[in-house]
Formats: C-alpha cells, sequence, structure tokens
C-alpha cells in the first residue's frame, strides 16, 4: 500500500460547495487532464460497492455539482445526466459482497476506485481521490483529499455518478427480491431490511456476510442465492 498524501483543510477553508480549484491547479502545473474519484457504498449490508472516475470538461462544468449525501435523490438523478452528457470521460466499476467478504470494504473500495480510473476512455494525467488514501495501482499520480466530495467539482460528479449506479442496482435487484425491500433501502441497514434478513435469511452472493449481523451466532439461516434468477443492471 503507497503512503496517503492527504489534503487536509481548516475547517474555515472548506468552501460552501465544491469548486474547480485543485483541478486548475493541477492543470497549470501541467496536469492534463485531471480525474475525480469516489466511491458508494461502504456501509451497507448488502450489494457491492461502486466507484465512478469522472474527468470534467473545464468549459462545461455542471452547475449544482456537490457530495451526493448533500443533494436529493432526484437533485442526483437530474445532475448525473447532466454530467454524462457534458463530461470528457467517465468511468465506473464495482467489488460485488463476496470480493469485499474476501478482503474487506477499504480494500474493495480502492480496488474499485483504480478500476474506474483504468477504465476511462481518456486517460488521466492526475486523480483526486475522496478520502484519506491513495488507491494502489493507479496509472497515474494521485493525490487523497479529504471532503473531496465537498472541495472539488471532480469529485463530486464522481459522488453524484458513483451513487446513482449503485441505487439503481439495487433498485434492480429489488424487483427480483421483492421482499427484502432493496427498492426503499438500497442495502443499508434500516429497520426494514433486518426484519427481512430474520424472517428470510441473508441472500448469498448479495449480502455481505462478513459484516454484521452476519455472524454465526446471529443468522443460522440461508436465504435465496442472487443467482437463482438472472440479474441484469443497465
Amino acid at each position: 500500500m503507497a503512503s496517503s498524501q492527504t489534503d487536509s483543510p481548516l475547517l474555515f477553508d472548506m468552501p460552501v460547495r465544491p469548486d474547480f480549484a485543485l483541478e486548475a491547479g493541477l492543470m497549470r502545473e501541467g496536469h492534463l487532464p485531471v480525474a475525480g474519484l469516489d466511491e458508494a457504498g461502504r456501509g451497507p449490508l448488502a450489494g457491492p460497492v461502486v466507484a465512478a472516475a469522472v474527468i470534467l470538461d473545464p468549459e462545461r462544468i455542471p452547475e449544482g455539482l456537490d457530495d451526493s449525501k448533500r443533494l436529493s435523490a432526484e437533485s442526483r438523478e437530474a445532475l448525473v445526466e447532466i454530467v454524462l452528457e457534458a463530461a470528457l470521460s467517465v468511468s465506473v466499476a464495482s467489488i460485488c459482497a463476496g470480493s469485499i467478504d474476501e478482503t474487506d470494504i477499504r480494500k474493495a473500495s480502492l480496488e474499485a476506485m483504480r478500476r474506474a480510473v483504468s477504465g476511462l476512455c481518456t486517460p488521466a494525467a492526475f486523480a483526486l481521490a475522496d478520502g484519506r488514501d491513495i488507491p494502489p495501482g493507479l496509472p497515474c499520480p494521485c493525490r487523497a483529499v479529504v471532503k473531496g466530495d465537498q472541495r472539488s467539482q471532480s469529485i463530486a460528479a464522481a459522488s453524484i455518478v458513483a451513487k446513482v449506479a449503485r441505487d439503481r442496482m439495487m433498485v434492480r435487484t429489488g424487483t427480483l427480491l421483492p421482499h427484502y425491500g432493496f427498492d426503499s433501502h438500497v442495502g443499508y441497514a434500516t429497520a426494514r431490511h433486518r426484519s427481512a434478513i430474520k424472517a428470510h435469511g441473508p441472500v448469498t452472493r448479495l449480502h455481505r456476510m462478513s459484516f454484521s449481523p452476519f455472524k454465526p451466532e446471529e443468522v443460522g439461516l440461508s436465504g435465496p442465492q442472487i443467482g437463482d434468477t438472472p440479474v441484469r443492471i443497465r
């Protein structure tokens, strides 16, 4: 694991909304283009962790970009279409629940970011990653930016793309497994989700069995397998 290079702002340095200052500084140093990286789905009990890499066009930055957690679902859905139309390049990658269980959620999140950067059709000269860690194995230099989705418009765009992509995956999965209510909680540990797990058991290859409450003493039943019915995510 490469050592982390963090960029931790003082509280009074935080912009009200993310801007393009970090990207502009890197571009002045000759790093062009710059990609923003973020992930969605570290905390849920079910489903993949999804990462996105976005290279914004400096001449066509969408208005209203922000940390996806500070936006409504309706705003995210509207903005993701604008980002996909206006950005120079967008890439999405995911790591499934089984792979998360084989490693851990932190490593899986960083690997998803690495795959997202590698999947860009326009290679990035530099990347800005949300958080404290630099994903290992990137094809370009990278800076970790604490609260990056509230500071960098590129990271904010990536956070929106990752969140919407993951939510859509989970809503589609919910049509195949309606008893679990994935369309409402997208895998997070809500009361409804926990009740469904107790009633029907965890779903093989969908629930993260390394997470609580999936301990041997807590769950003794095995629910349906997500592979029982083909799942197609658009």
